[in-house]
């Protein structure tokens, strides 16, 4: 059976296993106090361009929007994100869960754009009612997008400047984050983000990491965001063994190289389903590829491979998902395509 759902199926990265193995019997102060995490943030801090920086280590996606959300905003407000966001749709209302709206508006190739961001806030505030209705008190994006799209370096300028004119902040979900770096022809790099994003995280999880995610704060909080973790269940006692993963990923650009394997599998399976004629739902240049299927011949290929149902197309066609990840092999995309 050949598993294409998602780029977290694998464990880790055997750099991280060896490094794991190392430390494994020394002992280390708790909750993320400790020299090896420490050091994960320096290297963080100085990939980011941003050294007065804050960085936490969380488990998992989540659990860091969850925490990151309920700590920025106050009980009134609520959070702006695309209709097709991650948080909007795949995480049971987390977000809710903890007392806050998530507020849509309609995406763009699953993008925030900030026109329509700057149209909501207006019509917001211009509307002699809005001390009765939820607060718009953040934007949130993620990069890539539930369609594996990317912003350009205007578009999340563009983003930035109407938040910052309306005094909020933008919040980068980054689980995919890699496979963004290192996409053909992107120029948004973790600078640009550091430089346009009052928060964001650099995804573990579905990039070598057993789990893991670092967000990172580029200037230094005022509130006491450590309680606010704490207090939200998030904070691992063993924080070591998340910031040891961070450690290596961000040693010699193993992050970007584990991105660019994703993104070189899918370039090759991408290539290969239209040779064969296959139509996709969106152009994608990451490592998630949407392909329309026609039913008869998803049922068929269930039996021999697994990957994500996305939405009905019509009555006779389905869109799924393949998806790359770190670990991908180049054999396993040449066996899918001979499946296909």
């Amino acid at each position: 059976m050949l598993h294409f759902d998602s780029d977290y199926m694998e464990g880790a990265h055997p750099e991280i296993l060896k490094k794991l193995s190392e430390i494994n019997f020394k002992k280390n102060p708790g909750y993320g106090m400790d020299a090896i995490c420490e050091s994960a943030r320096e290297k963080i801090r100085a990939a980011c361009g941003c050294p007065e920086g804050e960085v936490y280590f969380f488990v998992g996606g989540t659990q860091t929007n969850a925490t990151v959300i309920r700590g920025l905003l106050r009980p009134f407000e609520g959070v702006l994100a695309a209709d097709s966001g991650h948080i909007s749709l795949h995480e049971a209302g987390a977000v809710e869960a903890g007392g806050h709206k998530v507020i849509t508006i309609e995406n763009r190739e699953g993008k925030l754009c900030a026109e329509h961001v700057r149209e909501y806030l207006l019509r917001f505030y211009g509307d002699e009612n809005h001390a009765h209705m939820v607060r718009p008190g953040m934007v949130y994006i993620s990069h890539p997008t539930e369609y594996g799209t990317l912003y350009t370096k205007q578009e999340l300028e563009e983003l930035s400047k109407v938040c910052r004119e309306y005094k909020i902040p933008l919040y980068l979900d980054g689980a995919r984050l890699s496979y963004a770096l290192a996409a053909e022809g992107t120029d948004v790099n973790l600078k640009v983000i550091a430089e346009n994003c009052n928060v964001f995280y650099i995804g573990g999880t579905k990039t070598g990491a057993m789990m893991g995610e670092a967000v990172v704060f580029p200037k230094p909080l005022e509130e006491n965001f450590f309680t606010i973790v704490k207090q939200s269940g998030a904070l691992l006692a063993k924080g070591w063994i998340l910031g040891v993963q961070f450690d290596v990923l961000f040693t010699e650009e193993l992050y970007l190289e584990c991105g660019k394997n994703g993104i070189r599998t899918a370039s090759m399976l991408r290539k290969g389903l239209k040779e064969k004629g296959y139509s996709f739902y969106i152009e994608s240049p990451t490592n998630q590829i949407f392909v329309v299927l026609e039913n008869t011949k998803m049922q068929e290929l269930k039996a021999k491979v697994s990957f994500s149902f996305w939405e009905a197309l019509d009555e006779s066609h389905t869109v799924v998902r393949f998806a790359t990840s770190w670990a991908t092999q180049e054999e396993e995309i040449k066996e899918l395509l001979n499946c296909l």
